[in-house]
């Protein structure tokens, strides 16, 4: 099963990142999108009713809404209502500071929403260093309001150098509010491509942030940790990179990439406003090579068939080039001898 959707993908993604605005107010150090000023030409509104619309007749589970700060889109709550009225899941990446009480009594209002809100530190120093100054008091008020009128989500943290001692205090944080914490990869994309040296975990991290993970079941990671994770927690949810396979984005001027962190002139496979999602989905040739892309250097690997290696942003990002493994991986880190023994299976 694994191996066939490897090699063929499903007919029509289960669900889709939409970077609804590359507009946001902050300027974080390992933003993937480097958002700050919005694109000239981004979506109409009804544009994107009509990309809820194709995306509801092509049985699209759940959007993934980020940016840039959606909130800052004029017509986000009409964008929310669509996809409610359709529905359609609706999952929102923000950072929290224009999460205001009344702008959390609306969105209280729409079904099927679950809000992400980005912290980057338990402390206000940590947080910071890396969103700017004052966003630690910001994103806490907001996450007070979003718990105040019971609206699910989580805390979102990007695993970094800076963050990686926190961790076990933002977990606690996290289920204070009655939240879940969920931990990102940090990605060399973006201002990422900047700041990696600084903040990008090193291997001695990793090798702890796994056995962490194995003993936190309800943390959630939600994208490529795959790679580092143990055989018990893979069970958990997806074994492989989605892109081009379950998943796409959406860019805010209506061109669809395999995966956010790839949105690169040479990953384009084609633009709402000229070709249908559908089409693009079914017979691009970006769809297609992620499709059947081989990871030869992982092949003789008893974890291949578990991660088929690993991300392969993080990689192109690390290399210039697609097809080679995931530089992360623990077997990639020749660490793997040391997660061995009861419970620290790989």
């Amino acid at each position: 099963m694994l191996a066939r959707l490897a090699r063929e993908g499903l007919s029509a993604p289960v669900n889709l990142t939409w970077e609804v605005s590359l507009r946001c107010n902050l300027k974080c150090r390992h933003c993937l999108s480097a958002a700050g000023d919005p694109l000239q030409n981004e979506l109409s509104t009804q544009e994107a009713l009509d990309v809820l619309t194709e995306l509801a007749q092509l049985h699209v589970f759940q959007i993934n809404l980020g940016g840039g700060e959606p909130f800052l889109r004029p017509d986000i709550f009409q964008i929310l209502g669509a996809a409610d009225r359709l529905g359609i899941v609706s999952c929102v990446s923000t950072n929290g500071t224009v999460l205001h009480k009344e702008a959390c009594k609306k969105l209280a209002q729409i079904e099927g929403l679950y809000l992400q809100v980005s912290l980057d530190g338990a402390d206000e120093a940590t947080n910071d260093r890396i969103r700017g100054e004052g966003t630690y008091r910001q994103i806490r008020k907001a996450i007070e309001n979003l718990a105040m009128q019971g609206i699910a989500f989580s805390i979102n943290t990007v695993l970094t150098k800076w963050s990686f001692p926190q961790i076990d205090t933002l977990n606690a944080m996290a289920r204070e509010v009655g939240a879940n914490l969920r931990i990102s990869r940090f990605r060399p994309s973006g201002r990422g491509k900047d700041s990696r040296e600084e903040l990008a975990p090193d291997k001695d991290q990793l090798e702890w942030f796994s056995h962490w993970l194995n003993q936190h079941r309800q943390v959630l990671t939600g994208d490529s940790f795959f790679s580092l994770t143990s055989e018990k927690r893979r069970n958990m949810g997806l074994d492989m990179c989605g892109a081009a396979k379950m998943t796409c984005c959406l860019s805010p001027d209506g061109s669809v990439y395999p995966c956010a962190f790839l949105q690169e002139q040479e990953f384009l496979a084609g633009n709402v406003r000229h070709r249908s999602l559908r089409e693009i989905w079914l017979n691009s040739d970006i769809f297609a090579t992620f499709r059947q892309m081989d990871v030869r250097s992982c092949e003789a690997c008893f974890r291949f068939e578990a991660c088929r290696g690993g991300c392969p942003a993080v990689a192109y990002h690390s290399y210039g080039e697609l097809g080679l493994a995931d530089p992360e991986c623990l077997v990639q880190c020749q660490s793997l001898q040391n997660l061995r023994g009861p419970g620290h299976a790989v």
